[in-house]
């Protein structure tokens, strides 16, 4: 679960960006798995997920925002999970 300490102050500024993401034309569900999705069904819907991230003229504050608050689930920003921990850990061994 992400931590509710590390989001932002509840001002419209630090959300604004949110309106103008390409995924608000699609399902919530094409960003986040069922638990039990595994193998192909999952890349399928991840690739999916990212198509919209591609054309998105905030995927750079999309993928702040879930570095910054730690988002443990979905597609955020164009990464998954997994991609965003990676990051995470290959910044951490950087720095």
């Amino acid at each position: 679960m992400a931590s509710i300490a590390r989001l932002p102050m509840p001002l419209m500024e630090a959300y604004e960006w949110q309106y103008e993401g390409a995924c608000r034309e699609a399902d919530p569900e094409t960003f986040f798995s069922p638990e039990s999705e595994r193998g192909p069904r999952r890349h399928a819907r991840e690739h999916l997920a990212k198509t919209y991230c591609a054309r998105c003229t905030v995927r750079d504050q999309c993928l702040q925002h879930a570095l910054k608050v730690k988002e443990p689930y979905g597609v955020w920003g164009g990464l998954t999970t997994g991609e965003r921990a990676a990051l995470i850990t290959g910044e951490r061994s950087a720095g």
